[in-house]
């Protein structure tokens, strides 16, 4: 016949019990806070993410005029100190218009041979061939591609926006020198051509602001 347990065992287990449950309460706490780091990790990196997307681009574009990557011109604000090497090289002229754009877009000159160190102006010609105003911006890079760190651009129209009326015609002048420095770059030891080349792509048109919020009712309908 089973024998009641004793007072001191009842005290164990009921310890025991207590224990348990304090364990179990200690193992639910440790998941809950595990559960709420790896939803905080989570959340950073998702914050991160989203961080680096929107740097992204300014960064490649910091990047890329300050290294010449992908051949990317950088920007000078003055000419060379020195005089001009005796070494020449050969610029070509390319234009390209993107889809959209109803422009004629051609450089006046499509090669010229310059000294290394030495300012030179040279004239592209646009057209706005459509019967309405138009804007577009102008993409650019050198070939090949590792002369970007050397070709300098004092003054370009690609800095900025370009709006042309109806039919207007053009001059956009790009002011430029090859850096001396390329001299001393072995890896461009045979190089004798560099290739500018710009491509206009359309900017997005503002929408036209609302009759009904210019101008009064009566003034649209007219004197009827």
């Amino acid at each position: 016949m089973p024998q009641p347990p004793t007072t001191s065992q009842a005290t164990t287990a009921r310890h025991g019990q207590r224990g348990l449950f304090s364990l179990r309460g200690l193992f639910s706490l440790r998941g809950l806070g595990r559960d709420a780091a790896v939803a905080s990790i989570c959340g950073f990196v998702v914050v991160l993410m989203l961080g680096a997307s929107y740097a992204a681009v300014p960064f490649y574009d910091w990047f890329c005029r300050t290294t010449g990557f992908n051949g990317t011109t950088q920007v000078a604000t003055s000419a060379p100190s020195g005089a001009p090497l005796a070494r020449k090289i050969a610029v070509r002229f390319d234009a390209n218009v993107g889809p959209g754009l109803p422009w004629k877009f051609e450089p006046e000159q499509t090669e010229i041979e310059v000294r290394i160190g030495e300012v030179f102006t040279v004239f592209y010609d646009v057209t706005n061939l459509s019967a309405r105003e138009t804007t577009g911006q102008a993409a650019y890079n050198v070939a090949p591609l590792t002369v970007g760190a050397y070709f300098q651009k004092i003054n370009c129209f690609c800095f900025t926006d370009q709006t042309m009326a109806p039919g207007e015609k053009r001059q956009m002048p790009v002011v430029f020198y090859v850096d001396p420095a390329l001299a001393a770059d072995s890896d461009n030891d045979g190089l004798s051509t560099i290739t500018l080349s710009y491509t206009f792509y359309p900017m997005r048109e503002t929408a036209p602001k609302p009759v009904a919020a210019s101008e009064p009712a009566d003034k649209r309908k007219g004197n009827l």
